[in-house]
């Protein structure tokens, strides 16, 4: 069972992909009740779940140069 306020998104990623990986992920979230941007969040942690990279729980700012 969740609790609490959902997470609130703070950044942005916008990418390119052609029109066949588009509507394949669209079907694929569909398909498990999620939003695209969710599909992607969730398959980018396990990958990095499976490749042991961490999950870092506080991003650095980046610095203006």
């Amino acid at each position: 069972m969740r609790s609490g306020k959902a997470k609130t998104k703070t950044a942005v990623m916008t990418l390119r992909v052609s029109p066949m990986i588009r509507a394949a992920a669209k079907r694929a979230a569909d398909h498990e009740h999620r939003s695209v941007t969710n599909l992607v969040e969730v398959l980018i942690m396990d990958r990095c779940r499976a490749l042991n990279i961490p999950l870092e729980t506080k991003i650095a700012k980046e610095t203006p140069q």
